[in-house]
């Protein structure tokens, strides 16, 4: 095994799921503090200045820079080592399947067979012929984001092997409950001393994101009025039919199953209660900050509307941003573009830029004063039972790290 497969085969196995019903503390669950002390205790063998896993479970490490190298501004590399609480993830077991064609099978699981079809991932069909690393159908893989952690601790551990290969100093961060929106949010970014930064947290190889959505969750809550159903007109008023009215008033085509590219959405998470009191919970996507702005107004115009139709304080609407789109602040920074774009190139990877429709920890630290765009981990169908990843994109990626940090090795 490659110095990356073999750390990847065994991070995945940790398991250090995230979990939202917990989201008032950091890190939400206390496993992912087991993952956090392994790497912290890793970046410490190798030799990492300061290497240390805090009470959050944030993991925070420095490289000295190579000869020549040290007057130089830090790069930041971050990545997050919480897995997303969409599929089963304890008890990962990783195995690697020859692909040669067809449907790639991760394994049978009460006699069903979990494959991923070309009809579904098109990019498929170009692994032929090679080695992809998936779970055995029973839970997700956790590429997301144990790849990107593979990825920046093999680069650190050949730059460590190989002391003339250029680099700046490098902060190394990796991060929990990224995937329950909190992610960088207590890194301390003064300590943590770059000038710039890269998550690795994206999917295909040649990837490269510097635009995200702006996101906002909404909360929506009707208070009925309750009487006997049998002496009911005109008087009650149910909670749920107010928060069926409320759903139906907004677009049908902006829902996600009817969206793409720079399309936003209202997703619609979640609803509970009764005909006395009922809410749902909603987030709003999308990457123009005007049409944003107005998504979010919608929700509270409805609202406004249903309280003249039923009376005052019948629906109440709370509105918890996010996060912003990182390109609102990455004017003027167009190197961290180009720099990633030659990287990629050099390792002979046809780059692509890809506006996330999502988040990353990127847009946090962007918007925090650290100039942060995603790059690529080589993973495909994240969040899910068929999640995999190739072992020749986990190898070529700790490549194009290695040639991205060789451009900061001078001045930018």
């Amino acid at each position: 095994m490659s110095d990356v497969l073999e750390r990847f085969m065994r991070y995945v196995q940790v398991d250090s799921q995230s979990d939202p019903e917990n989201e008032e503390r950091t890190p939400s669950t206390d496993r992912q503090h087991d993952m956090a002390r392994l790497l912290a205790d890793e970046l410490r063998a190798l030799g990492c200045e300061d290497a240390a896993a805090d009470e959050h479970a944030y993991v925070t490490a420095h490289l000295p820079a190579s000869p020549g190298c040290e007057g130089l501004p830090a790069l930041g590399l971050c990545a997050h080592i919480d897995s997303s609480p969409d599929a089963p993830g304890a008890g990962v077991k990783p195995h690697v399947v020859r692909y040669e064609g067809g449907a790639l099978v991760a394994g049978v699981v009460d006699g069903v067979s979990i494959e991923t079809s070309p009809s579904q991932v098109a990019e498929l069909e170009r692994f032929k012929g090679q080695d992809i690393v998936c779970s055995d159908g029973t839970t997700l893989l956790s590429a997301d984001d144990k790849a990107g952690v593979a990825e920046i601790m093999s680069l650190v551990a050949r730059l460590v092997e190989n002391p003339a290969l250029p680099h700046p100093r490098l902060a190394i961060a990796f991060v929990p409950d990224e995937e329950i929106g909190h992610g960088a949010s207590l890194l301390d970014i003064e300590a943590f001393g770059a000038e710039w930064a890269y998550t690795v947290d994206g999917g295909d190889i040649g990837e490269l994101s510097y635009e995200c959505f702006s996101a906002a969750q909404a909360t929506v809550r009707a208070h009925g009025v309750m009487v006997h159903p049998g002496s009911a007109k005109d008087v009650m008023v149910n909670a749920i039919t107010v928060l069926r009215e409320f759903d139906s008033m907004l677009p049908a085509h902006e829902r996600p199953e009817h969206t793409e590219g720079r399309d936003g959405f209202n997703h619609l998470m979640s609803i509970s209660g009764d005909a006395s009191d009922a809410q749902m919970t909603y987030i709003l996507r999308d990457f123009d900050a005007a049409k944003f702005a107005a998504r979010e107004q919608s929700f509270v115009s409805i609202a406004a509307l249903l309280n003249e139709r039923h009376g005052e304080g019948t629906v109440e609407v709370e509105l918890r941003e996010q996060y912003r789109n990182m390109a609102e602040k990455l004017e003027g920074s167009t190197f961290l573009v180009d720099n990633a774009l030659e990287a990629f190139r050099a390792c002979e990877v046809e780059p692509f830029i890809e506006p996330i429709r999502g988040g990353t920890d990127g847009a946090q630290l962007t918007f925090r004063g650290l100039p942060c765009p995603n790059l690529s981990t080589g993973g495909f169908n994240f969040h899910s039972v068929r999640e995999f990843i190739p072992v020749s994109s986990l190898e070529t990626m700790v490549d194009v790290l290695e040639q991205l940090v060789a451009r900061f090795a001078k001045e930018q």
